[in-house]
């Protein structure tokens, strides 16, 4: 399929999935990690030294048209050594009624992405958000600053890391919340 060629809201999602997926291989190579059907969301996963270049395609490429972030936000995975922490980013192609997500790893010491600002206004405040609670740092960000924790706080209390409840309680354990 060439990459001009119109996406169809009748296509089923694997076929957008292929569709998306061979446009970004084509473009960005081995900076598309790999791909997988999400429930109804087509997932790519991107290395993220190309995030922001992917981004910028799959919103102003014509034959992709995701203009709209419908959300991004964080994620802390201790457990993955390396792979600590994740963006995951949700876009939308309001003409065709098409969704997909793109996700981008990275490791604790090396948290520093580039700012999505430059193409969607929206994205201030969900980058705001993910630094506030996980400490990620955005590149280019206009105004990086928390924006619902105290600024006096020293952590992220979104990470893992932290108890879910105060260590003097024996009510309360942290495997009952998913942990």
């Amino acid at each position: 399929m060439h990459l001009q060629q119109q996406i169809s809201a009748s296509q089923p999602i694997i076929d957008l999935h292929d569709m998306v997926l061979k446009a970004l291989s084509e473009k960005f190579g081995d900076a598309i990690q790999r791909s997988e059907i999400d429930y109804d969301y087509p997932v790519f996963f991107v290395n993220k030294s190309a995030i922001h270049e992917v981004l910028e395609f799959l919103k102003k490429d014509a034959g992709m048209s995701f203009t709209y972030l419908t959300t991004m936000c964080g994620a802390h995975f201790p457990e993955s050594e390396g792979q600590e922490f994740m963006l995951m980013y949700q876009l939308h192609n309001l003409q065709k009624n098409l969704r997909i997500r793109i996700k981008t790893f990275m490791a604790t010491k090396d948290l520093e992405v580039p700012t999505a600002t430059d193409m969607w206004a929206a994205a201030n405040w969900m980058e705001r958000e993910a630094f506030d609670f996980y400490g990620f740092k955005f590149k280019g960000h206009p105004d990086l600053r928390r924006i619902l924790n105290m600024d006096e706080m020293n952590y992220h209390p979104m990470r893992k890391e932290y108890a879910l409840e105060d260590a003097s309680r024996d009510d309360k354990e942290d495997k009952y919340f998913g942990r």
